[in-house]
């Protein structure tokens, strides 16, 4: 069975790939090619016969995700759009344009199922084209406007298997090489809006963070920032500089940890360094994890 042809579009690589791994095992789905503006978007649409959009609300370009979807409005076989962003505060207009969904970063895979069940629903009226149907069959065109339309109508060709690899291939380096090119520089500061201006706390100076309602405190050894910031989104910013989630609301910086402790009633939990010692407990289901990263 056919599948509709992805698009991811976001600035952001982790977004783009974490959405690549929870889209790619899907059989009503098919990822082909990221992008980071509205430019390479227009351009891959020329090539590339897309059924679905998974579109950042902000994305580079002269067009924003919004933009871009009226610009695609106008398109006779227009693709399906999923809208992603951070927070809810643009979800009236995105249906407004005909989105088939909207969804909240970060998006958990039970959530994405009901936008499976959308995309079937779309795909069930969705023109796909079908590579094996030889161009040869189509009836010559008339005479008058109905000859004119259908020369303007872009003519396309069934490639063979060969031919089909080998364009992938160069497809899946370009993009590869432009991700390389639009990865955004990043410095290991975390910006937090304090009365007004942002200020930037170094990772190696963050002690750990605190979950607090859909905000999150971060500790340092004098101060402690309430910022914006959901745990999970700092958790999946900080991973890959040893920070660790040591419990459903604390996420650790493990260069600060100086002991981990048994307690009574099979609880554990760690100290960390600073003037005052901190003790934060560690869940049982994280605990086996952390020993290994460890080496307890």
């Amino acid at each position: 069975m056919a599948r509709l042809v992805t698009l991811i579009v976001h600035p952001d690589p982790q977004v783009r790939e974490t959405m690549r791994s929870l889209l790619e095992p899907t059989d009503l789905l098919r990822v082909l090619g990221e992008a980071v503006s509205s430019d390479e978007v227009l351009e891959l649409l020329e090539a590339v016969p897309y059924g679905v959009l998974f579109l950042g609300v902000d994305i580079k370009g002269d067009l924003c995700g919004f933009d871009l979807a009226r610009k695609l409005m106008a398109r006779k076989n227009r693709p399906a759009l999923v809208f992603i962003a951070r927070d809810e505060g643009k979800a009236f207009d995105a249906f407004e344009l005909g989105a088939t969904d909207y969804l909240l970063w970060p998006v958990t895979p039970e959530r994405l199922q009901r936008t499976f069940e959308r995309l079937k629903q779309f795909k069930a009226h969705f023109k796909l084209i079908d590579p094996s149907r030889d161009w040869k069959d189509k009836p010559a065109p008339g005479n008058g406007e109905e000859a004119d339309e259908e020369r303007e109508q872009t003519l396309q060709l069934p490639l063979g298997e060969e031919e089909e690899e080998f364009f992938l291939k160069e497809l899946r380096q370009a993009w590869d090489f432009n991700k390389r090119l639009s990865s955004p520089v990043e410095i290991e500061k975390l910006a937090i809006n304090l009365d007004g201006k942002a200020v930037l706390v170094p990772y190696n100076q963050i002690i750990f963070v605190e979950a607090f309602e859909d905000y999150s405190y971060v500790h340092t050894a004098n101060q402690k920032f309430l910022t914006s910031y959901r745990l999970k989104v700092l958790e999946d910013r900080l991973r890959h500089h040893r920070f660790f989630r040591v419990h459903r609301k604390y996420l650790v910086n493990l260069d600060m940890v100086t002991e981990v402790a048994s307690l009574p009633g099979s609880n554990f939990m760690l100290r960390t360094a600073g003037r005052t010692r901190i003790e934060l407990p560690i869940s049982r289901r994280r605990i086996g994890q952390l020993k290994q990263i460890l080496g307890l």
